[in-house]
């Protein structure tokens, strides 16, 4: 039996148990021989069938990577991550700006700074209803269905088919059903979503031929649905549970479910994550933390949060990662960013922060010292996880 949270909590609170050996090395000083091998991280400590991700703004962060030289979040991207995900790089109005126009510049350096540090890539995302360029709000609003066929099927052909062979997981569908607080309630965005709204007759048939499409362009990736609000068994997951079902029985590619998990502690947390990973998997489907972020309320005038605040956010993390751990057909936990200066919560939740596993100053957190643990407990020389 795997040691207990709270028994690990006591010592994670208490203090920063593990010191990552790249701690205070100069960034262009790695030492002769360096391998990831030599490095006590998330990376090396995780199961071989468990890819340890974060998203990462390559236009912002990687376009001017120089490997003899690079900065620190550059130095511990690579040392701390089997996986990276572009956090924006490849949505809709970054890659795809003009209806013939196409910019994979700074995609293109993340899935270079991935091969040049032994990563994966996240493909991130392909359908969804935000970050879409001011061309496709303007023309959806006259837009017939197979006038969004036509348009979401050049998009995925050429992004996917531009990156065949580099990109491991795709979310090809991502936040395609409302909250149960959303006018309507739980079910299909068919009105914020263009896409979606162009053939709400029939949008379960659009959703399979994404999946489709994605698949003919790249056979070898592995084709998530993506939500928040997604970790638990509640009514979006049902929901989604549902749809998957009907997608597998029309054959559709589809091959992956995930759980954003951006958490908040201003809200409880739901610990029926593993058991809704489970029934996803006995689907025939792999499932992943595909976003991870705990937010944390801060009083005004507070420089911080409480221990009590780092304590849960480190126990909310490790529980993520725990139900992972122990579903076999968990295939990658990703967290969304670091440090807290490089995060999107504070201007998207006024008054919440310091949601990463790392400092500004790239020092690790109690919640990074909690999830290093359990990698390391989980994995006894080979996993045995799967086959």
């Amino acid at each position: 039996m795997r040691r207990s949270l709270r028994s690990l909590l006591v010592a994670t609170a208490a203090a920063s148990l593990v010191v990552p050996l790249w701690a205070g090395t100069a960034a262009n000083a790695e030492p002769p021989g360096f391998s990831h091998a030599d490095k006590d991280t998330l990376r090396n400590q995780a199961p071989r069938d468990l890819e340890i991700g974060s998203a990462v703004w390559a236009q912002r962060d990687l376009l001017s990577y120089d490997p003899a030289a690079p900065t620190e979040l550059q130095r511990v991207l690579g040392a701390q991550f089997s996986s990276v995900t572009p956090e924006n790089d490849m949505k809709w109005d970054a890659i795809h700006p003009a209806p013939d126009v196409y910019d994979f510049a700074s995609a293109d350096a993340l899935v270079a700074f991935a091969k040049a540090n032994g990563q994966e890539v996240r493909g991130h995302t392909l359908l969804w209803h935000s970050q879409n360029p001011a061309w496709v709000t303007a023309a959806s609003s006259t837009w017939t269905c197979d006038d969004a066929r036509a348009v979401l099927e050049d998009h995925i052909r050429t992004v996917v088919g531009h990156f065949k062979g580099e990109i491991y997981e795709w979310d090809v569908a991502n936040e395609i059903f409302q909250d149960n607080w959303d006018a309507g309630g739980v079910r299909l965005r068919t009105e914020a979503n263009p896409f979606l709204r162009a053939c709400a007759d029939d949008p379960v048939a659009l959703i399979g031929d994404a999946f489709r499409w994605a698949h003919e362009a790249d056979p070898d990736a592995v084709l998530f649905l993506n939500d928040y609000n997604a970790e638990g068994i509640n009514e979006k997951t049902d929901a989604y549970y549902d749809l998957a079902q009907r997608l597998l029985a029309d054959g559709v590619p589809l091959s992956g479910f995930g759980a954003q998990g951006h958490l908040s502690l201003l809200y409880g947390f739901d610990t029926s994550i593993q058991a809704n990973f489970e029934r996803f998997a006995a689907l025939g489907l792999q499932v992943a933390v595909t976003e991870a972020d705990v937010r944390i309320p801060l009083l005004e005038g507070e420089t911080g949060p409480t221990p009590a605040q780092v304590a849960e956010q480190a126990a909310r993390y490790d529980a993520m990662l725990e139900a992972c751990l122990n579903v076999p057909a968990c295939s990658s936990f990703t967290v969304w960013g670091f440090p807290d200066a490089n995060s999107w919560v504070p201007a998207v939740f006024p008054g919440e922060g310091w949601a990463t596993i790392f400092e500004d100053d790239f020092s690790p957190k109690p919640a990074f010292d909690a999830m290093l643990v359990s990698l390391r407990d989980a994995t006894p020389g080979i996993s045995p996880r799967r086959g």
